[in-house]
This record gives structure tokens, C-alpha cells and sequence, in this order.
């Protein structure tokens, strides 16, 4: 009896065990059971979240929210064209220049450069032309500093012969009178400023934005550090987007102000200029500079020490690193940091436009007075000279001889003005950098 009670003892104590273990494996089952629906539900929300993250991240999704606010105010109550917008329209303007350079041949060492950096610098979210991104160290290292284009104007005085305009001395005349539209176009700034309310240049503004008509990128980028830092940009994209295309600028002015028969006129070869000369004239031109106009010897100091390294034929090695390897990486770096200033957000604004206009009738003002004062100097001297030359006493070098040479061309296969037309073009280089010396002095 007492085993039977044992027994049934034993067995009950089975029961309730394994009965417990069943209750305790149920209850922690549905436990467990919460706890993963409430893992899986969270992690459902975390891939949603990275999923839209991702989304937001992407280039279509700022182009799309772009267009949806097509139409609408911003949170500061102002309408306008959407960001995303302006970058596609940006983008697109950054190809067209690639065209031109590829298709057109106009001007490839600038125009593909700023098209590529401002397609760039348009690319939603990556921030490349911001202060950290890397077209902006660029920037912020060679442009804002002025240091680009002293390097550029050693390499240009390294690249330069400057003997047609010591052979033919006269043509420094023309290269000056281009200048015109520089001062031109400072007045036409002040008399905007003054007329219309929702334009605002001051005197250093002005002056940095007329220096855009001597066509010289690097000067305007010098020029522009020193008085107006705030406009450095847009005078730095207006001042190399119209160098890039003197092809098209200058040749229907050239029609317009001079005659079929005038130019037809030939010009005859000019001088042999011996190597002493060559090596004086940089060294006298710095020396009228240092005495005269301090303020532009950084630019005209740089200019001659790259002729000097050319014409003293000792430092070849120098010379044609600095002509060739430094020139050549410096335009690359510069033309990137200038096509960043094509930003949707910096570039499409009304200052901006108005900088771009008024650069571009300094142009034309530089290029008409050169052929004017050209034609002028046919009337009161024996010896005629093609007026066409007189276009190229805007310093964009070696630009505005080429097309002076191909108008001649036109209309006589047998009048050859590239080397008569660098004269007016050397000389413009010299008078722009002059320019924004006597600019940095009165205004600076």
C-alpha cells in the first residue's frame, strides 16, 4: 500500500512538472513571440527610414522636388525658380559650353574646364562647389587669394613674343584705346546704381565689373579679389566666358564699324627685332612700372619675369615649364574653380545677369574704340594699317589675333595679320593689367 501511495506520489509530482514546464515553455514562447514582432516591426520602421534616406539622397529626387514647388513660394514668402530647376538648367549650360569647345573649337582649354566645373558644381546634395567640397578649396586657394592669375600671367609672358610690338611701337595705341570700355563701363555702372533702386554698385564694384572689358580673365580675378570679393564669381565667370567666345563677339562688330575695302588692306612684314631688345623690354616696362603705378606690378612684374625667362635663353627648363607643364595645371584648376561659380544658387540671380551685361558692353565698347582709333591713325598717317588689327587690343591673347587674322582672311586669302595683329594684343595685356593699377589706386 505505502508503494502504491509512493507510486502515485511519484506520478503526481511528474505531472505537475512536466505540466509547470509546459505553462513556463508556453508563457516564454509568447514572450518571445512579442518581443520578435516588436524587433520585426522596428526594424521594419529602420528600412523605411534608410529607404527614404536613400531616396532623398538621390539626384532624381531633388529634380522631382524641384518641379513640385515649380510655382510656389519659399519658407521666406519669395517665389522663383526652384533650385532643383535652376541646376538642371545649369547642367545643361555647363554642356553647351563643352559644344562649343568640342564641336565649335571655341576656345577648349577654357570653355571645357568651366563646363565640366559648373556641371559640378550643379550636382544636387554632393556639395562639391561648397566651402568643403573640392572645386570650392580649389577656389578658395588659388582665386580668392589672387594667386592663379599671377601664375597665369608668368606662363602668358613666358608663351609671349613681344617683339611685333617693338617692331611696330605704334600699335601700343591701339591695345590701349581697347581699355576704353573699362572706364566706359565703370561710369555706366555708377548711373545704373544711381537710377534704379534694385541695383546697388559701389565704386569698387563698379570698377571690379569694368575691368571685364579688357577681356583678361586673370586681371578681372585679381582685380576683383581686391575690391569686390562679394562679386569675384560672377566677374570671374563673365570676364572668361567672353574671352572663350571673342569668335563670336568681336566678328560682327568688326563687319559693322569697318568696310570690305578696308578689310582687304595688307600690311607689310614687319621688322627683324634683335634679342637685346627683347631682353631690355621687359626689364624697362618693369622699371616705368615700379616707378609709375606700383599697385599693378604684381600683374606686370609676373608678365615680364615669364618674357625675361623666355628671351634670356639661359633658363630653358624654367622657361618652358612655365610656358607649358605650371601653365597648363594652373588653367585646369582655374577653370574648374570658375565653372563652380555657376551654381544654380550663386549664378541665377539679377546681380548676376547685370554683371554679365555690363561686361559685355565693356567688350564691345574695347572692341569698337580699338577698330575706331585704328581707322582714325589711317587719316593722319602715310603708312595704312588694316583696322581689323585694332579688335585685338583687347588682351585676350593669343583669342582676338587668331580672329582678326581669319576676318583679314576673308576677305583676302593673301592678308596675313596674326603676328601684325599680336602687337595691339600684347599691348592690351600690358594696358589691362595697367587698368586695374590705376583702378586698385584710385578705388582700392
Amino acid at each position: 500500500m505505502n508503494k502504491n501511495i509512493l507510486h502515485s506520489g511519484l506520478c503526481l509530482m511528474l505531472f505537475l512538472a512536466v505540466f509547470t514546464g509546459m505553462l513556463f515553455s508556453h508563457s516564454t514562447a509568447q514572450a518571445a513571440g512579442d518581443k520578435t514582432v516588436q524587433i520585426e516591426s522596428k526594424s521594419d520602421k529602420a528600412d523605411g527610414t534608410k529607404i527614404e534616406k536613400l531616396w532623398k539622397s538621390t539626384g532624381i529626387n531633388a529634380f522631382i522636388d524641384g518641379f513640385s514647388k515649380l510655382g510656389k513660394k519659399d519658407s521666406n514668402g519669395k517665389g522663383g525658380l526652384p533650385l532643383g530647376i535652376g541646376q538642371i538648367l545649369m547642367i545643361l549650360v555647363g554642356c553647351l559650353l563643352i559644344f562649343l569647345a568640342i564641336k565649335k573649337g571655341f576656345e577648349p582649354l577654357l570653355l571645357i574646364p568651366i563646363g565640366f566645373g559648373g556641371i559640378l558644381a550643379n550636382i544636387p546634395v554632393a556639395a562639391i562647389a561648397g566651402p568643403e567640397g573640392f572645386l570650392g578649396l580649389i577656389y578658395s586657394f588659388g582665386i580668392e587669394t589672387g594667386l592663379f592669375p599671377l601664375l597665369i600671367f608668368m606662363g602668358v609672358g613666358a608663351m609671349t613674343d613681344f617683339g611685333p610690338l617693338i617692331a611696330n611701337p605704334k600699335t601700343a595705341l591701339l591695345g590701349a584705346a581697347a581699355q576704353f570700355g573699362i572706364f566706359t563701363t565703370l561710369i555706366g555702372a555708377l548711373w545704373l546704381s544711381g537710377t534704379f533702386d534694385f541695383i546697388d554698385f559701389s565704386l569698387q564694384d563698379a570698377a571690379a565689373i569694368g575691368i571685364i572689358g579688357g577681356a583678361d580673365g586673370p586681371t578681372a580675378i585679381f582685380l576683383a579679389s581686391k575690391l569686390a570679393p562679394d562679386l569675384l564669381g560672377a566677374i570671374a565667370v563673365a570676364a572668361y566666358s567672353y574671352m572663350a567666345l571673342v569668335p563670336i563677339i568681336q566678328p560682327p562688330i568688326m563687319r559693322l564699324l569697318t568696310t570690305k575695302e578696308e578689310r582687304a588692306i595688307e600690311m607689310k612684314q614687319l621688322r627683324h627685332v634683335k634679342k637685346i631688345e627683347k631682353i631690355v623690354f621687359p626689364m624697362m616696362v618693369l622699371g616705368l612700372c615700379i616707378l609709375l603705378l606700383p599697385d599693378a606690378t604684381p600683374l606686370i612684374g609676373m608678365l615680364m619675369f615669364g618674357n625675361l625667362l623666355k628671351e634670356s635663353g639661359v633658363v630653358e627648363r624654367l622657361s618652358k615649364t612655365a610656358a607649358n607643364e605650371l601653365i597648363n595645371i594652373v588653367t585646369i584648376l582655374l577653370g574648374l574653380a570658375v565653372g563652380s561659380k555657376l551654381a544654380a544658387d550663386k549664378f541665377l540671380k539679377p546681380e548676376t545677369i547685370g554683371i554679365l551685361l555690363l561686361g559685355l558692353v565693356a567688350f564691345a565698347i574695347g572692341t569698337a574704340t580699338g577698330l575706331l582709333l585704328a581707322k582714325l591713325m589711317n587719316k593722319v598717317t602715310k603708312e595704312k594699317i588694316n583696322p581689323l588689327i585694332g579688335a585685338a587690343g583687347v588682351s585676350a591673347v593669343p583669342m582676338a589675333a587668331r580672329v582678326v587674322n581669319g576676318e583679314g582672311i576673308k576677305e583676302n586669302p593673301h592678308n596675313f595679320l596674326l603676328m601684325h595683329a599680336m602687337g595691339p594684343n600684347v599691348a592690351g595685356v600690358i594696358g589691362s593689367a595697367v587698368a586695374a593699377g590705376v583702378l586698385l589706386a584710385l578705388c582700392g
